[in-house]
């Protein structure tokens, strides 16, 4: 039973920063391309960045230079570390994964494995 656990969200001034946590049971990291979405109200869930078995990762080009995506294959986590925070980043941010372990793309619909999301707010 594969089950993803999201962490590290909460509230944060303009220009802050946050890590996020996902902590996966059932699956290890290191065999499953990893991926980091958000959404917020009345929008579509959007990719924010994906990491695949190798360590390649890929990034939505608006936020690429704030937002940075790693693991921890040893603790089986996966990280977002966001920089540099804006209002419009409010949204909950959700962990994915799928074992089509070479998938560098950050679409939604290609990944089965989802965590229940935690909230980031930016005032």
């Amino acid at each position: 039973h594969v089950q993803l656990v999201e962490s590290g969200g909460g509230s944060v001034q303009t220009g802050g920063s946050l890590r996020l946590s996902c902590a996966p049971s059932g699956l290890s990291v290191s065999d499953f391309s990893m991926a980091w979405f958000r959404q917020s109200p009345g929008k579509e869930r959007e990719g924010i960045a994906v990491i695949d078995s190798d360590g390649d990762t890929a990034y939505a080009e608006s936020l690429k230079d704030r937002f940075t995506i790693s693991q921890d294959n040893a603790k089986n986590t996966l990280y977002l570390q966001m920089n540099s925070l804006k209002p419009e980043d409010t949204a909950r941010y959700y962990c994915a994964a799928t074992p089509n372990a070479g998938l560098i793309g950050i679409r939604p619909r290609d990944f089965p494995y989802w965590g229940q999301g935690t909230q980031v707010t930016v005032s």
